[in-house]
Parts: structure tokens; C-alpha cells; sequence
């Protein structure tokens, strides 16, 4: 694949999304209304705020199955502290240090003994839930503080901006995220050690380092993306990150970032993740059946990979 292609990518999924939007406009009844639109915009930003970590994680070259357990864990967490009276602005910074420290230690122990991040992020998610489970005995109480909810309140507004503050606060994060990647020495080195990891490691890239604070900043925005959504529906819910588990991944490849690490960036990720909600609310629209959406999206996913996949990058790799 072209440098031009790779380039254009985040334009093209773009494009992608826009075309998803006309077509939901000629089919569905009240799909481009103003209430519609902005629930689009606040799904695809609590999405891209889930998929932040595994874009880094990808770009990496590893993945995170952690992200849904983190999320539930800090979504049940934050509920259960702030209903015992702890000051949410307590809870808010102590959920999230608590999940980067699972983070770190699931990128520590991934790179240390050789474990394929899939198998560790996967054991260390299922024991995390296992965790929160016994600790409200399956039925998580509390809440959210009523400005978190507005936060992320569909009907909330600007001013005279019909949108919620969570939707320029996700701004701000994507700018952050590009200039981490794009300015800093830590994004220089993530990009060397997923692209060649021999290499890096020859230009003293430390790569125990980078996959424990990679891994750390992962579940860290997982944890914010699971406080959020305690604020967008009002109650805890163990397992409410459970859609994430796919989405998180299929946005990330939508967006046109590699699954073999070293490719793409997180503009990809945030127009993916619109291009994903603006599929998935078309297909639902239409009255298709969830199996038949999961199977519809997997589809695309495939088709997406393989294009990807010629690029001589991937192919030398795989």
C-alpha cells in the first residue's frame, strides 16, 4: 500500500462515514435529525475515548482485551465509592490510578516473560471482573454526580451549542493523543518498536518501559470511558463495557492503523469510531437483528483487513 493511501486514510474513513450518514437519511425515517445526530456524536465519543489505549497498544504491536473489564471495573468503582460518600473528586483520579496499575502490570509482565498480550490482558480483564463481582456480590449501587451526567447528557448543551461538553473535551483528547504520537520521543519510540522491534531495541528503545507505560495508559482511558458512561446511563453495570471489546479493535482498523503495530495514528481511530456507530445505528435502523449486525460489521472487518494487509509492511511481518 501507498504512503499516499496511508496518508489519506482518517479522509477516506471520513468519506466512509458521511456516505454511511446519506444512505441512513434516504432509508430510516428521523435518522439525520438533530436529537439523532447528536446521540451518534456522543456514542462515537465515549467510543473513541475507549479506543485511545488500543490504538497505542496496536501501533505497539500488541492488543489489549483488558479495555471492556477495565471499563465495568471502573464503572462499578466509581459508582459503588461515590454512594459511600467519598468526594467524586477522590474517586475520579483513584479509579483511574488503580486501572493504570493493572495496565502497567499487564504490559510489564506481556513483555518481561515473552507473554502474548492476549493471554495476560485476557486473564488479568476476566479476574478484574471476577474481583468487582465479589465485591458488590452482583449488585453494584451508587451513581454518578449530576454534572457527570450532564457531561455526557445527550440533551446536554453548550451555550447556544446544541452538543454536550463531552464532545469538545473528546477534541481536546484527540489533539493531545496526535501530538503525543506526532511530537513527542515517546510517540517517535512507540512507533520504532512496533514497526521493528529489533531495531529499536539497538537504538536503546526500552521496550519493558514503553509496553508497561503503553499498557498503563490504556486501561487508564478505559477507566475514564467506564466513568463516562456511569454519567451517560445513570447506574453501574458490571459488564456495561462489553461491546467494547470488538469495537475498540474494529475502529481501530477502521481507521486504518495496522494490527501488526507501527501504521496508522489515532485520527484514524476517531473517524472509525464514527464510521462504526454510523454503520451500526443504519443497520439497527433497518431492523436487522444483532447477530446479523455483529456478522455484518465482522464483514467489513475482514474486507478492511485485507486491503490493509497488502501493504509490504503487514506482509513481510505476518
Amino acid at each position: 500500500m501507498t504512503a499516499r493511501w496511508r496518508v489519506s486514510g482518517p479522509v477516506v474513513t471520513l468519506l466512509l462515514a458521511l456516505l454511511i450518514h446519506v444512505v441512513g437519511m434516504l432509508l430510516i425515517k428521523g435518522f439525520g435529525t438533530t436529537f439523532g445526530v447528536r446521540a451518534m456524536l456522543v456514542l462515537a465519543a465515549l467510543l473513541a475515548i475507549a479506543s485511545i489505549g488500543q490504538t497505542l497498544v496496536i501501533l505497539l504491536g500488541g492488543i489489549d482485551l483488558s479495555i471492556p473489564f477495565v471499563i465495568g471495573f471502573a464503572n462499578v468503582a466509581a459508582a459503588q465509592l461515590y454512594g459511600q460518600g467519598v468526594p467524586f473528586a477522590v474517586v475520579l483520579p483513584g479509579v483511574i490510578l488503580a486501572a493504570m496499575l493493572v495496565g502497567a502490570f499487564n504490559g510489564a509482565l506481556s513483555s518481561i516473560l515473552a507473554i502474548h498480550p492476549l493471554i495476560v490482558t485476557l486473564g488479568t480483564g476476566t479476574t478484574l471482573q471476577g474481583a468487582v463481582q465479589l465485591w458488590t456480590k452482583g449488585f453494584p449501587t451508587g451513581g454518578a454526580p449530576a454534572w457527570v451526567q450532564k457531561f455526557v447528557s445527550i440533551g446536554g448543551t453548550i451555550g447556544p451549542v446544541p452538543v454536550p461538553w463531552l464532545i469538545p473535551f473528546t477534541g481536546v483528547l484527540a489533539l493531545g493523543v496526535v501530538l503525543l504520537l506526532s511530537r513527542t520521543v515517546y510517540g517517535r519510540r512507540l512507533y520504532a518498536l512496533g514497526s521493528n522491534p529489533r531495531a529499536a531495541r539497538l537504538a536503546l528503545v526500552d521496550p519493558v518501559r514503553m509496553w508497561t507505560v503503553t499498557f498503563a495508559l490504556s486501561a487508564g482511558f478505559a477507566a475514564l470511558a467506564g466513568i463516562l458512561l456511569l454519567g451517560f446511563s445513570g447506574s453501574a453495570y458490571a459488564a456495561v463495557g462489553a461491546p467494547y471489546l470488538f469495537q475498540t479493535i474494529a475502529a481501530v482498523v477502521i481507521g486504518g492503523t495496522a494490527l501488526v503495530g507501527g501504521r496508522g495514528g489515532y485520527l484514524g481511530t476517531l473517524a472509525g469510531a464514527l464510521c462504526l456507530i454510523e454503520l451500526t445505528t443504519v443497520l439497527v435502523g433497518l431492523g436487522l437483528q444483532p447477530p446479523l449486525v455483529q456478522a455484518t460489521l465482522g464483514v467489513l472487518i475482514v474486507a478492511l483487513v485485507a486491503v490493509y494487509g497488502r501493504e509490504s509492511h503487514v506482509r513481510e511481518l505476518i
